[in-house]
């Protein structure tokens, strides 16, 4: 029998590793330099009841790196938090499973390190208001990454009102030093004066805003979560997405003025944005790529884990 041992790495160990939002984007983009040399398929989707569901992600990655990941994310309404992820890490050559990694911090900080990245991409010329609707973690995540990005400039956040929410959220940011916070109440005032609007709302019915001139020219739309802004993949002057497989079955991916996948961008195939005009819309709908890098990299920091457990495996070719 081979004596496999796998680490357990708990959301606090993430944690404590101290990982900084300047290193989650400088590692999203990594993982969108590698995309086109990963295996990646698309998500698969199963919806328990109403709008829950359980994502199962997996992704390969190149072969210099050798690991081989699986994620599983959930959103099930009733649960505090509502999303969840758990990820298996293995090694690609051996097969051996290394590491069980609870996923929500992976999940949360490059999903907003995604959203600064593509901010900086496809945003116009001199824009430093970021208009934030679903104040949750997820946009929590998106705000320190773009503090961090833009360190060297002051930066405003415009908050949709939600609850109490857009005040806890400003307070959380209280010491960002180039970060201001504004609280707007109206939703046709927050689109209509946003030079980019980042959605992290996880559930919406219908469209957040069903005027479509409402969103002025050179409007950068980053829904996260893909919903409310279904109107824009009609009358937007391109669409991009983090991988063409998780949206080609969007209901109106046909009718896509122009559409490409942000990694073209990044590696200079494609234009991005050519003029402060174009109305843009991206779709950063999750990748198991980015889960993948993100595992690898959490898991050669660390060193020991305080838990693990030991896999015995079969060594013999015939044991039935």
């Amino acid at each position: 029998m081979k004596d496999n041992t796998i680490k357990l790495i708990s959301h606090q160990e993430v944690r404590k590793l101290g990982i900084t939002p300047h290193q989650c984007i400088e590692w999203i983009e990594e993982s969108f330099r590698i995309k086109y040399d990963a295996t990646l398929p698309p998500k698969i989707s199963i919806h328990p009841q109403g709008d829950d569901f359980f994502n199962a992600m997996p992704s390969l990655l190149p072969a210099q790196y050798g690991r081989y990941c699986i994620k599983v994310v959930h959103r099930i309404e009733k649960a505090v938090p509502s999303l969840g992820s758990d990820i298996m890490l293995y090694d690609s050559r051996s097969g051996n499973l290394l590491a069980i990694i609870d996923g929500d911090w992976i999940t949360t900080m490059r999903t907003g390190a995604v959203t600064a990245l593509a901010t900086r991409l496809f945003k116009r010329s001199g824009v430093n208001t970021y208009s934030i609707v679903g104040l949750g973690n997820t946009a929590r995540a998106a705000a320190l990454c773009l503090a961090a990005d833009n360190a060297d400039q002051p930066i405003i956040f415009r908050l949709k009102r939600y609850k109490d929410q857009a005040e806890i959220f400003a307070d959380r940011l209280k010491n960002c030093k180039n970060v201001t916070c504004e609280i707007i109440d109206d939703m046709k005032e927050f689109i209509s004066e946003a030079d980019v609007i980042i959605s992290c709302v996880t559930s919406a019915k219908g469209l957040f805003c069903e005027d479509d001139n409402a969103f002025q020219k050179g409007v950068l739309v980053l829904p996260v979560h893909s919903r409310g802004f279904q109107n824009c993949d009609l009358c937007f002057d391109k669409v991009f997405a983090d991988d063409r497989g998780h949206v080609e079955n969007f209901r109106y991916f046909s009718q896509f003025k122009r559409f490409d996948e942000l990694s073209n961008v990044l590696l200079g195939k494609t234009p991005g944005r050519e003029n402060d005009e174009e109305r843009i819309l991206n779709y950063n709908v999750g990748l198991g790529l980015h889960d993948a890098l993100y595992a690898t990299k959490i898991y050669d920091r660390f060193v020991s884990s305080s838990t693990a457990f030991h896999q015995y495996k079969e060594d013999k070719k015939f044991w039935v």
